[in-house]
């Protein structure tokens, strides 16, 4: 669950000094991994950093800005980045190192605790070394919370994200099923033939980005004027992403309240941003943030939800299972075996929605 927080100019300051020191100990951490391994190819574990952290702070007074246990997570954050750096390396693939962070490149830290560092009341959270900051409580907290992440935005706004272990809360059954086809044409396209018209957030705003943009580079490095513009741009991506995002969040509310059964194309959009002359409307459209949110709402709601493979869904016949090339500007499938004649992606959901089927069958 996430709030928007409303520190005052002294809890600011502390927030930004806490910040600081989680900076600190990540780029600390990170050297002592690295010098061990270069001069004793040796590697240096969680537990070895995590004991170090009492004298780091002893040598380090600016340490005390932060919660022990944020300080202890950070080691933990460092470990994680190297365990998806090795992981990266095995599967072949061109992993980046863990980096150091230069001033102002952190920006969040982590409470693993609950009642141990933070606390949360109607109106205020409570974090050990900064004080009860007013929060918008726009919804009660629900179920047992764990862990709570502050973070500052790139317009200076700060956020707590609380996870908590909360039960399903399943709605009244339904027999109605969807198969979804997401694309560019439309956002998404229903085994029922609804469609949904693709938002495009970006596009909409991308002459205000470039005119902002444009004033940015002609800023002179360094000087209060460019971190004022800087400031501006970032505000307009964080408009586009909050659209992009409560466009999800209500698409993917209104299809778990509506369907029992939901089956959905597992895309490899990663590997798709690759085709240059479309990444940019694949990234604006959202389809990984839209089916993620589908998948954990369905499963809070006592919804089936499936991914399918989406080989071939767009190519078959919905109707009767023959296979044929399409290319991309072919919007109406034709069928020369039964004379289906139908909207590619219409027909594609509808292979969607059968795949679903036979593999919930299997499962």
């Amino acid at each position: 669950m996430k709030y928007r927080l409303f520190p005052t100019k002294k809890q600011a300051k502390a927030l930004d000094q806490a910040l600081e020191a989680c900076r600190w100990v990540w780029n600390k951490t990170l050297d002592v991994r690295k010098t061990a391994w270069e001069h004793e190819q040796r590697t240096v574990s969680y537990f070895e950093t995590k004991r170090m952290l009492p004298q780091w702070k002893a040598d380090h007074p600016a340490l005390e800005a932060a919660h022990s246990q944020v300080l202890q997570n950070v080691t933990e954050r460092v470990n994680l980045a190297f365990q998806a750096f090795f992981r990266r390396v095995k599967a072949g693939e061109e992993p980046g190192h863990p980096r150091f962070r230069g001033q102002g490149r952190y920006d969040s830290m982590t409470f693993p605790q609950y009642g141990n560092g933070y606390q949360m009341t109607e109106s205020h959270l409570k974090l050990s070394k900064i004080g009860a900051v007013r929060l918008t409580a726009h919804r009660p907290l629900e179920g047992t919370p764990k862990t709570c992440t502050i973070r500052r935005t790139r317009t200076g706004k700060w956020y707590a994200t609380m996870a908590c272990d909360v039960a399903p809360n399943p709605l009244a059954p339904s027999a109605a099923e969807a198969g979804i086809d997401v694309g560019l044409t439309s956002f998404a396209t229903l085994s029922t033939g609804e469609k949904t018209p693709c938002p495009q957030f970006f596009r909409r705003d991308e002459k205000d980005l470039k005119r902002a943009q444009r004033k940015l580079d002609a800023a002179v490095k360094g000087t209060p004027e460019r971190a004022k513009r800087r400031t501006i741009v970032a505000r307009i991506h964080e408009r586009i992403a909050n659209r992009r995002s409560n466009f999800c969040h209500q698409e993917a509310r209104t299809l778990v309240n509506r369907f029992g059964f939901i089956a959905v194309e597992d895309l490899s959009v990663n590997q798709m941003v690759h085709n240059h002359c479309l990444a940019k409307s694949i990234l604006d459209a959202a389809w990984s943030q839209f089916t993620a949110f589908v998948s954990y709402k369905a499963a809070y709601a006592g919804r089936t939800y499936i991914a399918v493979n989406p080989a071939y869904t767009s190519q078959d016949c919905s109707q009767c299972g023959h296979r044929q090339h399409l290319t991309l500007a072919d919007r109406v499938f034709y069928c020369p075996c039964c004379g289906l004649t139908l909207d590619r992606d219409h027909n594609a959901a509808l292979n969607i929605l059968r795949v679903g089927r036979h593999a919930l069958a299997l499962a």
